[in-house]
């Protein structure tokens, strides 16, 4: 006989709870796609999946080396990870970006995705509380408000918004999607808005390494944020630059005060990346030439798809760096994913990226050269 009772409350997360996170949220983006790839994927020359952005490419020989020379670890890692990691991380954003900045202000995070969607949790924010983003923006900025029920504010000048009410000012460059790069009196003038305002400030820069036609610069250059980090933090992936998606490694670096407080958050939710994965980092930061050899591959892709995409009739805007091309045949954007999709051509609508994106699509880079060349040769007929 059924013990159950009707009278009982749904269990949490259930129909009819009376409160789901996932009511908070939007629908998620990439499900909207999948009638899309099935079209592309009937294609009889095969799908040119231009849509999500993943890497392809070998994961470089001298990181697959550290990973699998770290593999006999049974013990647990640290959240802050070994020094001689922090001093890589510190080192790479010396060398690279510029940024003198001490093992003390690095933290090691578990995918670049993770962060930016629970940083507003792990640092209080909630009801009242405003979380700030572009106006065309990866779609993660939103969620992470909604997530600690923040209000989501988008932006597309920082004097459109209440200093009173903003705690957290996203910032992106290289944007994703559109490549835009700002440059340093731009986000000179926006760390100064929010040091005026007491408000975070944290630049997304996970694109940094991938500049065609401008040189990104950093949040924390010092030309930009003169001689510290207080209250700026600066977010980076290794997914991209060294083909490590799959190993989720990324780290956030900037304001001591405020990274030590995201330590001692991290450190009861267990937030800690796996200690082969940090080994992997450690290597990846010191090797610059396969991020070079990297590099090269994408810039030859881009330069192919870019041609064959303005032939064929779009019109590219932005994409100065980053992985993607911002394209737009000027009409809707779910009228070309459904053109290109007959092409065997995946792409994403830019109206993932929010209502400013409506008549633009985002194309990847990242595909292998055969199937960026397969879609060149369809787009030019």
């Amino acid at each position: 006989m059924s013990t159950k009772n009707s009278t009982l409350a749904p269990f949490p997360g259930h129909p009819g709870a009376a409160r789901r996170v996932s009511d908070l949220l939007p629908v998620f983006p990439w499900d909207k796609l999948e009638p899309y790839k099935k079209t592309a994927l009937a294609h009889p020359g095969g799908l040119c999946d231009f849509s999500v952005g993943t890497p392809v490419d070998p994961v470089p020989e001298v990181i697959q080396k550290a990973l699998a020379a770290a593999t006999d670890t049974p013990g647990y890692p640290t959240v802050w990870g070994p020094l001689e990691l922090r001093e890589a991380i510190a080192g790479w954003l010396r060398r690279r970006v510029g940024a003198e900045i001490g093992p003390q202000a690095v933290l090691p995070t578990v995918g670049s995705k993770e962060l930016v969607a629970s940083l507003p949790t792990q640092l209080g924010l909630g009801p009242g509380d405003q979380v700030a983003y572009p106006r065309l923006a990866y779609p993660t900025y939103e969620v992470g408000a909604r997530l600690c029920g923040a209000e989501p504010v988008e932006y597309d000048s920082v004097d459109e918004l209440d200093g009173s009410r903003v705690r957290l000012l996203w910032v992106n460059s290289p944007s994703n999607p559109t490549g835009r790069v700002l440059g340093t009196d731009e986000l000179r003038r926006t760390v100064r808005w929010a040091r005026e305002h007491r408000v975070l400030l944290v630049s997304d820069e996970c694109y940094l390494e991938l500049g065609w036609e401008a040189d990104p610069v950093s949040v924390l250059h010092p030309d930009v944020c003169g001689d510290d980090h207080e209250g700026l933090l600066a977010v980076h992936s290794l997914s991209k630059r060294s083909n490590l998606a799959g190993y989720r490694a990324s780290f956030v670096a900037g304001d001591p005060v405020v990274v030590k407080e995201l330590l001692g958050v991290r450190k009861h939710g267990g937030m800690i990346v796996p200690a082969p994965v940090q080994a992997a980092l450690v290597a990846a930061l010191a090797d610059d030439a396969h991020v070079a050899e990297q590099r090269g591959r994408y810039a030859a892709r881009r330069s192919a798809l870019r041609a064959a995409l303005e032939a064929y009739g779009f019109r590219v805007e932005h994409s100065e760096a980053s992985l993607y091309l911002w394209a737009t045949q000027d009409r809707p954007c779910w009228e070309t994913v459904a053109e290109l999709a007959g092409l065997g051509i995946l792409v994403a609508p830019g109206d993932f990226y929010g209502p400013a994106g409506e008549r633009f699509v985002r194309v990847a880079f990242t595909a292998t050269d055969e199937r960026v060349a397969a879609a060149v040769e369809r787009l030019r007929g």
